[in-house]
């Protein structure tokens, strides 16, 4: 897990397994506040459930990177978790890569 600067302009995040994900998110939002103009790549890869804080965390990050005109961008998530982003209806305002890599190089495409 982690969160780590990887490029000047990107943040990237390897989420933990709930009930870590929403400290994470603090840290991460907290990021992007100091920060500012950045971009941030999440990897679910060790996600198997989320809970409706940590939903509600992703949402306030998400605000804040596009009232900046910034990008958030999900990457390996599991089925079942893409399921809880449909069944909420809010997948359609999340971005989702297949993977890490495609996540990163489409942010850096873009800066």
């Amino acid at each position: 897990m982690g969160i780590q600067n990887w490029s000047e302009n990107i943040i990237l995040v390897d989420l933990p397994a709930e009930p870590e994900i929403t400290d994470e998110m603090k840290t991460v939002i907290e990021m992007v506040r100091n920060r500012g103009d950045c971009d941030v790549a999440m990897d679910f890869s060790c996600v198997d459930i989320i809970t409706s804080s940590s939903l509600s965390a992703m949402l306030k990050l998400r605000k804040m990177l596009s009232d900046c005109g910034r990008r958030l961008v999900f990457c390996n998530v599991a089925a079942a978790t893409r399921n809880v982003f449909a069944t909420t209806g809010i997948d359609e305002i999340f971005e989702f890569a297949d993977d890490k890599f495609t996540a990163l190089a489409g942010l850096q495409m873009v800066n």
